[in-house]
């Protein structure tokens, strides 16, 4: 069994020190990726996972997923390249990293096509699907999108500072984008109703709120080349990294009640630790990185009207649009003919939009014996305010995803043994965990649409390692900015990377 397929261990031991280098907050994968970096490198870590989804949740007996999760080919992503051949977790991924086939599946009335990352066969899938005149520029179409990530590649390669720091730090930035012109290029696919549906697949792989320039097109042209699954999905593929953070002797505590962090504290303006519930220690640290929602990080802040510019800092992230998820278990043989693993249905509900569908394997929380079940996890955007509500909207919008899932599986409703909605059913969880995915807008102008908030936040010592440091990149944002803090980390504490030394 792969470290991915593993169930991970939930018992806490408790922090083993009083002091720590680094200390990480929150259960955000960038900060996964970075504690088990600077592990390796030589640092004693803490991480207080503090608000993570955990392995899914449990309903009537039912382990069940957040939201869908798929990433891009390891070979696409230099970025998690990197990561992965330096904690030498490489095998270990490729092993748990599964391409579908097909790897998507578009399906809108009338026409269903099946996409996978050979353009041959797109070209031969399309005519059959939609004709010989109309086949060859659906899939030309296609093949022009892919090729969008060889030339916001060679811009990654340059290593450009992600997000760029001061006015001279934009300045570089901004020459440097400038060499790579074609980054501001808009997508070349159409209105036309099914390539529509494709670029539907963006907010699905983004944070952006309004997905542009290089957000527009980065993500979707890496999705398009491959889409991978992992066991256990975004919080499976987190365990990769925690597993080898513990093996390199940090120290890991998984959320319960008694390891969610209480607060930061300051020495003026410089973060020296933080306070766990149920626990009168500071835990002394040399940098805390905030690997959570900055609503959540903000609420740990001691006193709000004295770290006023932090506060405006973290403020400056605003939630606009949420991943709405419904879970249908059911009999396997009961799924229609031909559905694939992965699907992009085109819904009739103009408020939802695209609709992406993910079929796994049902996960039943005690006995694992019986008939083989299956988990489909539809997910779609709404309104952040659907929170706000109550829960007599909320199961509204659970039954208008069900209504749409009958349309994609007309024969199947009979045969669901339990339908099940995160935001209804889903108990024990705190803030940013029931955000499995949300669109966000910022107040600071966004760089080539992939920029959010800094890394380096508004206090000293400490950093922003979540995913709305890099929201218009998604997964490979988080890595990107695992691999920045990690650097900021060492250069802050300004100890020499012990791999290096003779």
């Amino acid at each position: 069994m792969t470290a991915a397929a593993q169930k991970p261990t939930r018992v806490n031991t408790g922090p083993t020190r009083h002091v720590y280098d680094v200390a990480v907050v929150g259960g955000q994968l960038s900060g996964a990726i970075a504690a088990a970096l600077l592990a390796r490198r030589g640092y004693q870590v803490l991480y207080v996972e503090h608000d993570g989804n955990g392995n899914g949740y449990v309903h009537d007996g039912w382990t069940l997923p957040y939201a869908p999760f798929v990433m891009p080919p390891l070979k696409a992503l230099a970025s998690l390249e990197e990561v992965a051949t330096e904690l030498g977790v490489i095998t270990a991924l490729q092993r748990a990293l599964r391409l579908a086939t097909p790897m998507l599946q578009l399906i809108r009335p009338g026409v269903r096509l099946d996409l996978t990352p050979d353009a041959a066969r797109v070209l031969t899938e399309a005519k059959r699907a939609l004709g010989a005149e109309a086949g060859p520029a659906f899939a030309a179409a296609i093949a022009t999108a892919v090729s969008a990530a060889e030339r916001s590649e060679l811009f990654l390669r340059e290593k450009p500072e992600l997000p760029p720091e001061g006015l001279i730090g934009k300045f570089k930035f901004n020459r440097l984008a400038d060499r790579h012109g074609s980054l501001q290029a808009p997508s070349n696919l159409s209105d036309e109703p099914l390539e529509k549906l494709v670029k539907g697949l963006t907010p699905f792989l983004t944070y952006s709120m309004d997905a542009a320039g290089l957000a527009a097109t980065r993500p979707l042209a890496l999705a398009l080349s491959g889409l991978y699954t992992i066991p256990g999905g975004r919080e499976g593929l987190r365990e990769v990294f925690l597993a080898r953070l513990k093996e390199l002797g940090g120290d890991v505590l998984l959320h319960d009640e008694s390891t969610v962090a209480e607060s930061f504290a300051f020495d003026g303006n410089s973060l020296i630790g933080l306070k766990l519930v149920r626990s009168d220690t500071i835990y002394k640290t040399g940098c805390v990185l905030g690997a959570t929602d900055a609503g959540a990080l903000r609420r740990l802040l001691p006193e709000k009207k004295r770290h006023r510019a932090l506060s405006e800092t973290l403020d400056g992230a605003q939630t606009k649009q949420i991943l709405f998820t419904l879970n249908q278990v059911l009999p396997e043989r009961a799924l229609p003919r031909g559905m694939a693993e992965l699907v992009l249905w085109e819904s009739d509900d103009a408020e939802l939009g695209p609709m992406l569908v993910q079929v796994q394997p049902a996960r039943r929380a005690t006995d694992p014996g019986g008939e083989e079940m299956r988990a489909v996890c539809a997910a779609a955007f709404v309104p952040a305010t659907a929170r706000e509500l109550g829960e007599e909207h909320l199961q509204r919008l659970a039954d208008r995803l069900s209504k749409q899932l009958e349309r994609l599986m007309p024969f199947s409703k009979s045969k669901v043994v339990l339908e099940s909605a995160p935001y209804l059913h889903a108990s024990g969880v705190r803030g940013s965990r029931m955000l499995p995915h949300p669109h966000l807008a910022f107040e600071e102008a966004s760089l080539l649409g992939v920029t959010g908030l800094p890394v380096r936040a508004p206090a000293r010592h400490l950093f922003l390692a979540s995913r709305e440091v890099l929201p218009g990149l998604g997964f490979e944002g988080e890595v990107l900015t695992a691999l920045r803090v990690s650097r900021m980390v060492q250069e802050t504490l300004k100890k020499n990377d012990p791999l290096k030394r003779r």
